[in-house]
Order: C-alpha cells, then sequence, then structure tokens
C-alpha cells in the first residue's frame, strides 16, 4: 500500500503556478506525447492564461495545437504531422495555414524521424543530426532548415557523400504528461512512449505533469520505468486525467467520440470558439473541467486491469 505523500515537498506545484513560473509569451514551447499522453490540461491552461506569440514544438500537432490557435496562443508551429488522429481535420489550423484567416501561421515540416533527430541533436548540444531518410523526399524543397553536408568519411564506394542534416530544436521548457512521478520528479512511463525523454533534454526547462504523485519507494521499487529522471524536471503538475481526450495507461482510455466531434466544432469558428469559452475559459482549472464532463462520463472511459509481472531485482545480501 503506498504511503501518503507531501504535496509541498520537491518540485510540486499546481498547474496554474507551473505554466505562469515556465511559459512565457514569444517563447518556443514543446507539448510531446505521441497519441498516448498528451498534455490537454497544460495547453488549457496557457490559454487561460492568455499567452501570446508562442512557437510550438510538436510532433503530432492535433487537437490541443488547434484550440490554443484559436485562442490565439501561438504564432510558429513546428511538427511532423498536423491532423485530428485518424478522426478528420483541424479546421482552425487549416484556416491559418491555407487562407491566413486570422493571420497567416509560421509553419516548419518535417519527417518524424526527422523531429526525433531534432530533438536528439537539442538533447545532446549537438550542431544538426544526420538523417537518410529525405532521399526522394519533397519536404526539403519546402523546408530550407533540412540541408546537406559532405560527410567526413568516404562513402561505401569510396567517393564523397552529401548527407542530409536537421538543426536541434531547444525549447524555452517542454511539458509532458506522465502516468506517476515521485515529488523530486522521477517520472515514470509505460505502454505507448513517445520522445518525452528527448524533448525534456532538449529544453531549458521542463514541466512534467502526472497522473498521480507516489512515494520515493514505489519508483524505486520499479527504476527502469523511469524514462525522465528528476534531475531533468523542474516542477511536477499532479493533474488526473490531464490527457484527455486522450488517454493514460491504465488510467482510462481515449475518447474517440470527443475526437470524431472535433472536426465539425473546429469546422466552424463561432462553435469552436464557443467551445472554448464553455470549457476551457468557463473552468478555472482542469479539475472544473474533469467535473463538468461527469462521473458517467469517466465510467464510459474506464479501463480495466492488465497487470504486469512482478521482477526480482536483486540486492546484495
Amino acid at each position: 500500500m503506498r504511503r501518503t505523500v507531501d504535496r509541498t515537498a520537491g518540485k510540486v506545484m499546481s498547474m496554474r503556478e507551473a505554466v505562469a513560473a515556465f511559459v512565457r509569451d514569444g517563447d518556443t514551447v514543446s507539448l510531446e506525447g505521441f497519441t498516448h499522453l498528451i498534455p490537454t490540461a497544460a495547453g488549457h491552461e496557457i490559454i487561460r492564461q492568455g499567452r501570446r506569440n508562442l512557437t510550438v514544438v510538436r510532433m503530432t500537432a492535433d487537437i490541443v495545437v488547434d484550440q490554443m490557435l484559436a485562442a490565439g496562443c501561438v504564432s510558429g508551429l513546428v511538427s511532423s504531422f498536423v491532423g485530428n488522429s485518424s478522426a478528420g481535420s483541424l479546421g482552425e489550423l487549416r484556416r491559418r495555414i491555407e487562407h491566413a484567416d486570422p493571420e497567416p501561421l509560421a509553419f516548419e515540416e518535417y519527417s518524424h524521424y526527422g523531429m526525433v533527430c531534432r530533438y536528439l541533436a537539442g538533447a545532446q548540444r549537438l550542431p544538426f543530426y544526420p538523417l537518410r531518410s529525405y532521399a526522394g523526399s519533397d519536404l526539403p524543397s519546402v523546408n530550407p532548415g533540412i540541408r546537406k553536408v559532405v560527410s567526413p568519411y568516404p562513402a561505401a564506394d569510396g567517393g564523397t557523400e552529401r548527407i542530409y542534416v536537421v538543426p536541434p530544436v531547444n525549447p524555452d521548457v517542454t511539458i509532458v504528461h506522465a502516468q506517476r512521478a515521485d515529488r523530486r520528479g522521477n517520472t515514470q512511463v509505460w505502454g505507448l512512449t513517445g520522445v518525452q525523454a528527448e524533448a525534456v533534454y532538449a529544453a531549458e526547462k521542463a514541466v512534467v505533469v502526472v497522473e498521480e504523485l507516489v512515494a520515493d519507494e514505489v519508483v524505486r521499487s520499479d527504476p527502469n520505468r523511469t524514462l525522465i529522471p528528476a534531475h531533468a524536471v523542474d516542477a511536477v503538475v499532479v493533474c488526473p486525467r490531464g490527457a484527455h481526450p486522450s488517454f493514460a495507461q491504465g488510467y482510462y482510455d481515449r475518447d474517440n467520440a470527443f475526437y470524431r466531434s472535433w472536426s465539425a466544432i473546429s469546422k466552424d469558428p463561432a462553435r469552436l470558439r464557443k467551445w472554448l469559452a464553455e470549457w476551457v475559459y468557463g473552468t478555472a482549472d482542469h479539475a472544473e473541467y474533469v467535473a463538468k464532463l461527469g462521473e458517467e462520463f469517466w465510467a464510459g472511459l474506464a479501463v480495466g486491469e492488465a497487470l504486469s509481472e512482478p521482477v526480482n531485482y536483486g540486492r546484495r545480501l
């Protein structure tokens, strides 16, 4: 049984405090989570606090980016996919890119692996990262950030080789969602993982949002599940159900109905702004958002147990 944790110790703070402390107008903000553990509640708090002129870095720019765009928070987007996660389109993003409505959006497009390489370069403080996967692609023709350099080593045939490279990305702050952390920020993730660790290491500051805060011994009992260590984390925010409408493995399922509804909502600017007024501006925080949805709704997203077998790490006698 888990013992009670002192929430005032270590790096634990509220979402309102974390966004106020670490997200500033004009910042480059990474919001990562690949289908799973999307930091939606953090995006909503950024909207509530009225941040402006942000450059959002997110591999799979989806609903939360659409919402932040509609709220006027975002002037630039760096991504490798834009869309409503197999359920439709993003109306606000399309208006911004296709028609500069209500204003243009600075957009940098990479492949998924290109974005992974940018995070790796950023995390390792490298000037660039080489990759071969742009051969035959037209992305380099629309993105001047994708370039070629001469390899210092001979090619397989002994000749000179030119290889594609991408620049590092070093966000001012990275925000990720996870299942659990201790008060120091040792963060554990299981299920579908993305580039959360790389995005955290690449950033100047990092905020981890979790479903629950656990005692130190819980983390120590299963150390290989610690994806992000405490020394890389500046703040821990406890925000149950904070990834909705995405899912948190072991906590709640994906809200597919919401994803399907978003295309119609975002297609109509007036309807989209009405949704923001009710569900984001009209709620004081994510706890109120969760309560507004109601327990019957959450019961529909409940998940059953699929327990992992314990392992014996062994210890010195």
